[in-house]
Formats: C-alpha cells, structure tokens, sequence
C-alpha cells in the first residue's frame, strides 16, 4: 500500500459504540489539505486483538504514518504502534493513552463523569472453541445524550442504531506496549465528554507529556467538530515531518 504523495498517511481508528463513519467529517477536511487517508474497521474484539489487526494495516503502508485515535482505539494504537518505525505521531481523540497494564475500565473508574455504565446494555455472543463472551451496547434511547449531545439529531440517532459493540475483553483488557513513551503525541480533550472524562483525559495527556488542546464537546467529538480535530492532526504531522 503506497502513500499518494510525500505526506504522511494519516491512519484513523474508531472507538466503541461507532464504526468508520465517525471520521469522515475529519477524512474531509484532510483530503482538501492533500493528505492520504486509512479509516481502520477497528474489530472491537479484544486489546491485543485489534492492535495486532491494526498493526499489519500500518505496517502495509509505505512511507510515514500519523496514527489519530477516538475513544478505546486510543487503547489501540497504544499497543500497535509500538516499535513501528514508520509511525511518527499519535493523534489521542477524546481518548485514553493506558500505561502497561491498564485497560479502558481501569482508567474511567479513576475519575467521575462517565455516564457509560448506566447507559449499556450487555448480549452473550458465542465465540471460537465454545464458550460466550459479552457484547456491549449503549442503549439507542440514550446514546444521543451520552455520546453524542452536541451532534445533530437525526445524525446521533442514525450513530446509536448503527453503533459498533465491543465485547468485554476490549473493556477489560490492558495494554502490553506504550507508544507514547517513544512517538511524540497531542491530546485533544472533549471538556462536555461523558464517555471519557475530561480529567481523565487531562491527566492521561500529562502523564504522556502530550501536547494538549482542548475543545467544547461531547465524546462524538470527531462528528461534531472534525474541523478542530482534522487541525489538530495537521499539527502533529507538520511537527514530526522529516
């Protein structure tokens, strides 16, 4: 997989309870400034899972990579970009950034705010060799306040109905690898999320020495402001150009 130009790819990865479309307001603004683009179907499966999946998407990629996470797919790129030598920024959207052994339920249960664990509902699936596991899903009569109270209506109703589960595992899991020990990063935090609490996002953002912007928002942040965000990302690119 080729970059179109000398630009670095920019690699998206969505979080829980939304899928691909979550970005492409931001996919917009980044193609007009002439960047590639990689949405990422993040599987949702599991920490270690959806990093590996991940990884091979960016390892595929020649030329340098700017890698932008939402949400639990800042758990993601955490452990996928690890080592990778052509992964030059991390980009965390109203996200996590774990350090070894911390998961998404360890972080959120440090501060309050998250309307989460009041707002999921939880479905048995099978899985391979036997056995269940627990898909989780935000409630479509509350998902527009929780996740999304800044995005148009029609467009927060159109995200709960089509929203992605994760299972358990991808909740529970904790990372094995930091990435942002090694790859430069910048934080942007959503002060109105009540997914991911902003003080939990400030101070994962301190603690990774991220550069931080703040913006007034809901957890959908990337659909209700992709502009900021597309912004932002431009800034980590242009910082980490070789």
């Amino acid at each position: 997989m080729n970059a179109a130009s000398d630009m670095p790819t920019i690699v998206l990865v969505h979080g829980a309870f939304a899928d691909s479309s979550s970005w492409n307001g931001v996919i917009a603004h980044l193609k007009r400034r002439g960047y590639p683009v990689m949405a990422v179907a993040n599987p949702l499966r599991g920490v270690q899972k959806d990093a590996a999946y991940v990884r091979s998407v960016v390892d595929a990629i020649s030329g340098p990579v700017v890698m932008a996470a939402h949400s639990y797919g800042g758990a993601v790129i955490t452990e996928a970009a690890d080592g990778a030598p052509n992964v030059k920024a991390l980009v965390y959207v109203a996200s996590i950034s774990p350090e070894v052994g911390e998961s998404v339920l360890d972080l959120v249960a440090k501060y309050p705010g998250s309307q989460l664990g009041t707002s999921i509902k939880m479905l048995p699936i099978p899985v391979d060799g036997g056995g269940t596991a627990m898909e989780q899903y935000i409630h479509q009569d509350k998902y527009p306040a929780v996740f999304a109270a800044d995005v148009d209506p029609d467009t927060a109703e159109l995200m709960a109905v089509t929203q992605r589960p994760p299972t358990d595992a991808a909740q529970q899991e904790g990372v094995t690898k930091t990435a942002w020990k090694t790859i430069p990063s910048w934080t942007l935090v959503s002060t109105q999320d009540l997914g991911i609490p902003p003080d939990l996002q400030r101070f994962l953002a301190k603690r990774a020495g991220s550069t931080t912007v703040e913006i007034d928002a809901s957890h959908a942040v990337a659909v209700s402001q992709p502009g900021p965000v597309a912004d932002l990302i431009d800034t980590a690119a242009r910082a980490t150009a070789s």
